[in-house]
């Protein structure tokens, strides 16, 4: 499947006084690369809940390998793991862009919820986006 890649700065506000990024930030970081994955498939998640439909975090992964400083620049890369049919589980990669240095790995799992906080499979505008733009079978 494939995978998109974003890019980040690692500012100041993201560590702590010895300049090593905060692990909490990981899960935005994560955050950052599902946004900017459906953006340049052309969908925002704004559109997405204009739509009527929320994709609630269910399950949060994350090995820490290496730590991110303070004015790294890391990349992102996310993809979506095409065998989970009841929600959508996003994959992540988060390497320093420097010297290619793996700094974590995870996953995020969401369910498909409509306006009034029910459950529902993945609505199909977007499962044609993703099989369009072959990021699941």
């Amino acid at each position: 499947m494939k995978t998109y890649i974003s890019t980040y700065r690692v500012i100041y506000g993201d560590t702590d006084r010895m300049g090593v990024a905060y692990h909490a930030n990981y899960l935005r970081w994560f955050e950052i690369g599902r946004a900017e994955m459906f953006r340049s498939l052309g969908m925002t998640y704004k559109s997405i809940e204009e739509q009527g439909y929320f994709l609630p975090v269910a399950e949060v992964n994350c090995k820490f390998i290496s730590s991110a400083q303070y004015d790294d620049i890391i990349l992102i890369e996310a993809s979506i793991d095409g065998a989970v049919r009841g929600g959508i589980k996003f994959n992540y990669r988060i390497t320093r862009e420097s010297d290619g240095t793996e700094l974590v790995r995870g996953f995020t799992r969401h369910a498909f919820m409509d306006r009034n906080g029910k459950v529902v499979r993945p609505p199909g505008f977007i499962v044609e986006l993703l099989r369009e733009h072959q990021m699941i079978p």
